[in-house]
């Protein structure tokens, strides 16, 4: 169960927001080993000044369409799962809503199921316990 952080500059249509969407699912299940409707994704829009990013580090050039995908994780994936996952999100990202392979970055932050709660206050990795001393 990934979480999802996406930022990017204000402005963009709601459509534009849910084709970004869509394609991080679609890469996420084709290639990321995860299951269908397990879609978390927080869409942050940044006016300009708030999203500081350089325009030629390992790549680029990238414009103001840059986007920032920051995947929080509970299962490690190995390197060449990853390698697959950035391919096909930014394939479809080109094809739809158009956006440019340099303008997408992706980070990828791993975390075990006690990091995690679902629901209810309850550890997805422990026993329930009592509350705290």
């Amino acid at each position: 169960m990934p979480f999802t952080r996406i930022s990017l500059l204000a402005g963009k249509s709601p459509a534009y927001l849910a084709a970004i969407s869509y394609a991080l699912d679609r890469a996420l299940v084709d290639c990321f080993e995860v299951p269908e409707k397990d879609r978390f994704a927080a869409i942050h829009q940044h006016q300009p000044g708030e999203l500081i990013f350089d325009r030629t580090y390992r790549g680029g050039p990238r414009s103001d369409d840059y986007i920032f995908f920051h995947i929080t994780t509970g299962k490690a994936r190995s390197a060449e799962t990853k390698a697959r996952f950035f391919r096909r999100l930014v394939e479809n990202l080109a094809a739809s809503p158009g956006v440019r392979p340099e303008d997408v970055m992706i980070a990828i932050t791993n975390s075990t199921f006690e990091d995690w709660s679902f629901a209810s206050g309850l550890s997805a990795g422990l026993p329930v316990e009592e509350g705290c001393r």
